[in-house]
């Protein structure tokens, strides 16, 4: 049995283990493509994926053929049979839906996600999804055990293994955020509280570690109610680095008491986060921000993606969602180098 085969079948598994089975409504089969006999056994039918992912089989129909947001491979009967990229791919829809996103939108989002990760990787995806897959299902073991030892030797052992980007943005965050989509099931709120302050102590170190006694360059706030703690300081320790001082805002300071922050700790750049979807006002209020400022004012997190075009030509600059290109943004910024 290959690593892929192996990881995925263990995966799977655990997950079978966790969440219940649910009613699935059958279909005609609509022969696309074959697969053959080899990739059969690495892939899922679709009750299997309905089961791990929460989506039932005609929401998974409706994101292939209307959104094109999926494209699972078909058996030369025509069924339905999803690789594990695709159940990550069914997870990002999700997360991105959770954060107010209209599914008629997200495809756009997925595809920007899916370029920089081709640039970004010289190993075949399959090999390093798989991968990922292994370390979280032992994170995923560690949380249903409540055991922290284990959950600090494998957080040391992936950091020593990846970059930072990929230990949180393609390994332990994915877990975080299914944790927290599935709160509701019992048990899973624990297991959620337990992975979010660990993390949170852990970013909180290196935060530290990285500024040092540098002065504060740059203030990093959320936006109130459009992130998570984590996320807020997520997003901090992907802007540090060189000689940029980071500081991070306690979360819940009032949008309209920022210019009043700012004007006391004087740095050069404001970076808001936010992972929710912009609203009517969104850009409005964010330029009459930007007008009251000393400073630059820039945006990260999942809405600097889905506010690009309603604040084009503003002074306020986007970083994204991915961490080195948000660093690599922040440094152009910072330099004069970067139009908005």
């Amino acid at each position: 049995m290959d690593i892929v085969h192996g990881c995925a079948i263990k995966w799977i598994q655990f997950e079978m283990d966790v969440y219940p089975p649910m009613p699935v409504i059958t279909e005609s089969p609509e022969p696309l493509q074959s697969v053959d006999a080899t990739h059969q056994e690495q892939m899922l039918p679709i009750r299997d994926v309905a089961r791990l992912t929460g989506v039932n089989p005609v929401t998974l129909r409706a994101w292939e053929r209307r959104y094109g947001l999926i494209q699972p491979v078909r058996t030369e009967s025509g069924h339905r049979l999803y690789s594990l990229t695709d159940i990550e791919q069914i997870r990002s829809i999700l997360s991105w839906i959770a954060r107010g996103v209209a599914v008629s939108k997200v495809g756009r989002l997925l595809a920007r996600s899916q370029a920089a990760q081709v640039l970004s990787s010289i190993v075949p995806d399959r090999l390093v999804q798989a991968d990922y897959a292994q370390w979280q299902a032992q994170i995923r073991t560690a949380l249903s055990n409540y055991d922290d030892l284990e959950l600090a030797r494998i957080y040391g052992q992936v950091f020593s293994t990846y970059s930072l980007n990929v230990v949180f943005q393609d390994i332990f965050m994915p877990v975080w955020t299914q944790a927290l989509q599935q709160k509701e099931i019992f048990g899973q709120t624990s297991e959620w509280v337990m992975l979010d302050a660990f993390l949170r102590s852990r970013v909180r170190q290196r935060l530290n570690m990285l500024r040092g006694s540098l002065p504060a360059r740059v203030a990093v706030a959320a936006i109130e109610g459009h992130c998570q703690e984590l996320e807020l300081l997520l997003s901090a320790l992907f802007l540090s680095g060189g000689e940029v001082g980071v500081r991070v805002l306690a979360l819940g300071k009032p949008f309209a008491e920022l210019t009043l922050v700012c004007e006391k700790i004087r740095p050069q750049a404001l970076v808001l986060v936010s992972n929710r979807a912009p609203a009517g006002d969104f850009a409005r209020r964010l330029n009459r921000l930007a007008m009251s400022l000393q400073c630059r004012l820039l945006l990260c997190g999942d809405a600097s993606e889905l506010a690009q075009d309603s604040l084009a030509g503003s002074s306020i600059g986007c970083l994204g969602n991915e961490g080195g290109l948000m660093r690599q943004r922040l440094q152009h910024f910072l330099g004069g180098t970067l139009d908005t």
